[in-house]
């Protein structure tokens, strides 16, 4: 329960990616398409429900990222080209 008296809910943006093992690695390039903006205006895209973070990039661009930073999550990319 929460503090407010109703249950606790827990909400779900889509299927979850199962754990283990990251399914991009660091350095590595993949062919994406960003499917969202994030609230900071990065691009969103996903490589096996895994989610990737592209600045400079819009809703729906086509492009290919090197991947910089990897967390536990999310990885942060940056376009190539």
């Amino acid at each position: 329960m929460s503090s407010f008296g109703g249950p606790k809910r827990r909400f779900s943006s889509g299927p979850r990616r199962p754990a283990g093992p990251s399914p991009v690695k660091e350095g590595e390039e993949y062919d994406v398409t960003i499917e969202a903006v994030g609230r900071k205006g990065d691009g969103i895209a996903k490589v096996e429900n895994f989610v990737i973070f592209v600045p400079g990039t819009h809703e729906g661009d086509r492009v290919r990222v090197r991947i910089t930073s990897l967390g536990r999550n999310f990885a942060t990319a940056s376009v190539v080209g």
